[in-house]
């Protein structure tokens, strides 16, 4: 770890115009920074700790929307009884992730700004265009299980880790972001990017800006919703594959779908083909195989990772039977 400037923030403005300094980093519950500090792929100049800012709660605005404090800590989040009556596959998307003590200290904004858990990543003597843009991607032609068959391209092939963003991603969520300039607001699914030529560059999020919550819209058929992760134990693992669910069912045809994939992409995967696949549709394993079809439609498998396109169609496959069970229970 190399030495580094820390300053406690005391509001929002002062956050941002400290974190405009080159190489300043904010620090919340510091579940994935400090890691990486510690293995010096991130070397941050500057330390901004946000944590006395008040932006930790849960509330629900007139318009039925649902806004989470970017401070907000992912077990409160589970546990809101908001989240899990409103939005259950959110609930069990972050109870999926991590454990108990990480839940207690990561952060919906930490959350979202999660780096990938490539090998090549976290070793600093292997070859990363994340850490050292123009360097290569060892993980191309090297040990590529754990990688991204969607959205990848030649210079990034990284997974995107979160669960919490996959489900986030099927809720059509809003991240809002306040900057130097005054607030934005982000479409979730346009929040993070795919690597293109730029695999340094995973969010559209601008020097200096803070998230400050993410705004969850009313969808009322989203309290008949799964989320799945198919890993290699049963805890304290990342995804292979996963998917969440959500269905609008009515007089025995789908009226309307969301569906996010994870552990598949280099960032959480809106599979809009599928849901478009769903829609008119009566509820049976052939549409869903079609769904999955299409969900997968443009992956790209390398030397050790093809297994992870026939998992993630099985994977939805199977959300979407469990939806459909519960909903006609």
């Amino acid at each position: 770890m190399e030495p580094f400037k820390y300053l406690t923030a005391i509001d929002e403005r002062s956050a941002h115009d400290s974190a405009t300094e080159s190489g300043a980093r904010y620090l919340a519950g510091g579940t994935t920074l400090l890691d990486l500090m510690k293995l010096n792929v991130e070397r941050p100049a500057l330390l901004v700790d946000i944590n006395k800012l008040p932006l930790a709660r849960i509330e629900e605005l007139a318009d039925g929307t649902v806004r989470v404090g970017a401070m907000v800590r992912n077990s409160d989040m589970a546990n809101h009884h908001v989240i899990r009556s409103r939005y259950p596959l959110l609930s069990r998307a972050i109870l999926a992730g991590a454990s108990p003590q990480l839940r207690n200290m990561a952060t919906t904004g930490g959350n979202l700004l999660q780096r990938t858990r490539c090998y090549y990543f976290r070793d600093s003597s292997a070859s990363c265009n994340k850490r050292n843009p123009g360097a290569g991607c060892a993980a191309v032609e090297g040990y590529n299980r754990i990688h991204a068959v969607l959205g990848t391209s030649e210079h990034c092939i990284a997974t995107h880790p979160s669960d919490l963003s996959v489900a986030l991603a099927a809720l059509d969520a809003v991240v809002r972001l306040h900057g130097r300039s005054g607030e934005r607001i982000v479409p979730f699914t346009d929040f993070h990017v795919t690597p293109g030529d730029h695999p340094e560059r995973e969010t559209v999020i601008e020097p200096g800006e803070l998230i400050t919550a993410v705004d969850i819209p009313p969808l009322p058929f989203a309290t008949r919703s799964v989320y799945l992760k198919v890993r290699d134990r049963a805890s304290y693992a990342f995804a292979l594959a996963s998917a969440a669910v959500a269905l609008d069912v009515k007089a025995g045809a789908i009226r309307d779908a969301r569906i996010a994939l994870g552990g598949v992409a280099t960032k959480p995967w809106r599979a809009r083909e599928a849901e478009r696949t769903l829609l008119g549709q009566r509820p049976d394993a052939a549409v869903y195989r079609a769904a999955a079809d299409a969900a997968l439609a443009g992956a790209v498998p390398r030397t050790h990772n093809a297994f992870k396109i026939d998992l993630a169609k099985r994977t939805l496959v199977r959300a979407l039977t469990l939806v459909w069970a519960g909903a006609v229970q």
